[in-house]
C-alpha cells in the first residue's frame, strides 16, 4: 500500500480557498482522491503553503475531500497549513478531521 503523503503527491490548494475557487478545488481533489483509491493509498495530502485565506465555502470543499476520502477508508492529511487557516478549522469545529504535517 501506498501514502500517497508526501508534497511531491500532494493536491496543491489555492491561495485563496474560497467561493471563487471552491469548484476548481473540488474537481481537482476528486480527481486526486480517484487517483489515491487506484494505487490504495491509505491518505491523500492537500498542500496549503500557498493557501493564506479560507471562506466557509473553502471549509465545505476540505469537508467534502475529507468524507469523501473517509468513505473509502483514507485518511486526509493537510500539508504546511498556515497558523491563521488552522485557526479558521478549530473555530469551525472541523480541525479534528484532519491529520496535519509541517
Amino acid at each position: 500500500m501506498s501514502t500517497a503523503s508526501g508534497s511531491a503527491n500532494a493536491l496543491p490548494a489555492p491561495s485563496r480557498l474560497t467561493a471563487d475557487t471552491r469548484r476548481e478545488f473540488r474537481a481537482a481533489a476528486l480527481d486526486h482522491l480517484k487517483r489515491a483509491v487506484r494505487e490504495s493509498a491509505m491518505r491523500i495530502s492537500v498542500d496549503m503553503s500557498a493557501t493564506r485565506e479560507v471562506d466557509e465555502s473553502g471549509i465545505g470543499a476540505l469537508l467534502m475531500l475529507e468524507k469523501r476520502a473517509r468513505e473509502q477508508m483514507v485518511a486526509t492529511r493537510l500539508l504546511n497549513a498556515d497558523s491563521s487557516v488552522r485557526r479558521v478549522l478549530r473555530l469551525a469545529g472541523v480541525e479534528y478531521l484532519f491529520e496535519f504535517d509541517g
